[in-house]
C-alpha cells in the first residue's frame, strides 16, 4: 500500500488498496484507525468526484475510524474499471467491498450521488449494511410541470459534461479553473487543491479528468430518472440520517433540500428518515468545511459498528 499522488502529506495521507469487482479492481483509499477496536465505515463519492473527497472527515475523524473511500468505477484510478456503470452497480461494488475486506454489516455514508449508491446499497445488500448517513443527496423530486427529462439532464449534467470535454495546457491552469468555482473560492486549501489535481490524468498540454464520460452520463440520468434509486430512501432496511447543506451547488441561496421539498415528497411519512441542516454550508463545504465535516463526524461515530477488518 502507498499513499497516492496529490493526497495530502502527513497524518491524514492515506494509504491506498485494490479490492476485486467484476471486471477488475476498485481502487481504495483508507485512512486507518489508531483505537484498538473502532469501526470501520465505507464513504462513498459524488458523480465526478473521487476517494479524496473525504480527506476533512478522514482528519476530523482523528484515528477513531477506519475510512474507506473507494473511487467509483469509471473516475480516479478506477477509472479503467470498465462498465456497465449505473447507481446499481455502484452500490454492488461497493457490497463487494465490505464482503472482499471481511467487515461485516458496515456503516455507509454518501455525498451527493453517493448518497443514491448508498441507500441503494442498504437496500439490495441489507444483510452488509448497519447504517446509512446520506450527505446532500438520495432524495428524488418529480421534473417540475412542463420540464422535459433532456432539460432536466441538461441542466444537472451540463457543467459536469463541460469540464469532462475539456482539456488543461498543465497543472496550474486545472487549478485556476476550480478556483474559479463559486463554492470552492472561498475555502480553497492545499487539501481541495490536492483532491483536485488527484483528478487530473494524461500528458500536458492536454490533461483532463479521470472522468469517463459515458459513467457520469450513465450515472446522472439515474439520479433523475431511475426508479429503484429514487425509492432507496424510502425503503432504507436500517437506520439512516440526511444531513443537508443549506445553499446549493454553486453557492446559491437555495439548496437541494429544505424542509417544504422534502414534506412534498413524504421522506419522513414513508419511512422516518430524521434530517439536519448545517448552516452556512454548500453542497460542497457540507464536506469540506469544518462544520459540515464535524456533523458528518458525529453521525458516523454515533452509530458506527465495529468489524474485524478496522484498525
Amino acid at each position: 500500500m502507498s499513499a497516492p499522488s496529490g493526497a495530502p502529506g502527513g497524518p491524514a495521507a492515506p494509504e491506498q488498496l485494490g479490492v476485486p469487482v467484476p471486471g477488475g479492481e476498485l481502487s481504495v483509499l483508507r485512512w486507518p484507525a489508531t483505537v484498538p477496536g473502532a469501526p470501520t465505515v465505507v464513504a462513498v463519492h459524488g458523480i465526478t468526484a473521487n476517494g479524496l473527497a473525504w480527506f476533512e472527515v478522514a482528519r476530523r475523524l482523528g484515528g477513531r475510524a477506519t475510512l474507506l473511500a473507494p473511487d467509483l468505477r469509471g473516475r480516479g484510478d478506477s477509472r479503467d474499471l470498465g462498465g456497465p456503470y449505473g447507481l446499481a452497480r455502484h452500490a454492488d461494488d461497493v457490497a463487494a467491498l465490505i464482503t472482499g475486506l471481511g467487515l461485516g454489516p458496515t456503516v455507509v455514508v454518501g455525498h451527493s450521488m453517493g448518497a443514491w449508491v448508498t441507500a441503494l446499497a442498504a437496500v439490495r445488500h441489507p444483510d452488509l449494511v448497519s447504517r446509512v448517513v446520506l450527505v446532500d443527496g438520495a432524495v428524488t423530486f418529480p421534473l417540475p410541470e412542463g420540464v422535459s427529462e433532456h432539460d432536466a439532464l441538461a441542466a444537472v449534467l451540463g457543467p459536469a459534461l463541460a469540464r469532462l470535454s475539456m482539456t488543461f495546457p498543465d497543472r496550474q491552469a486545472y487549478r485556476e479553473f476550480w478556483q474559479r468555482h463559486p463554492a470552492f473560492s472561498a475555502d480553497w486549501s492545499d487539501e481541495i487543491d490536492a483532491y483536485t489535481q488527484r483528478d487530473l490524468v494524461g500528458d500536458e498540454p492536454e490533461l483532463h479528468s479521470s472522468c469517463v464520460l459515458a459513467a457520469v452520463e450513465t450515472d446522472g440520468s439515474q439520479v433523475l430518472l431511475d426508479r429503484e434509486a429514487a425509492t432507496a430512501v424510502h425503503r432504507l432496511p436500517c437506520p439512516g440520517e440526511l444531513i443537508r447543506a443549506e445553499r446549493g451547488l454553486l453557492d446559491e441561496p437555495q439548496g437541494l433540500y429544505d424542509e417544504k421539498r422534502l414534506a412534498a415528497v413524504g421522506l419522513d411519512h414513508t419511512h422516518p428518515v430524521p434530517v439536519s441542516a448545517v448552516p452556512d454550508t454548500n453542497h460542497y463545504s457540507i464536506l469540506w468545511g469544518r462544520a459540515g465535516a464535524e456533523a458528518v463526524v458525529r453521525a458516523l461515530l454515533g452509530t458506527a459498528s465495529t468489524g474485524p477488518a478496522d484498525g
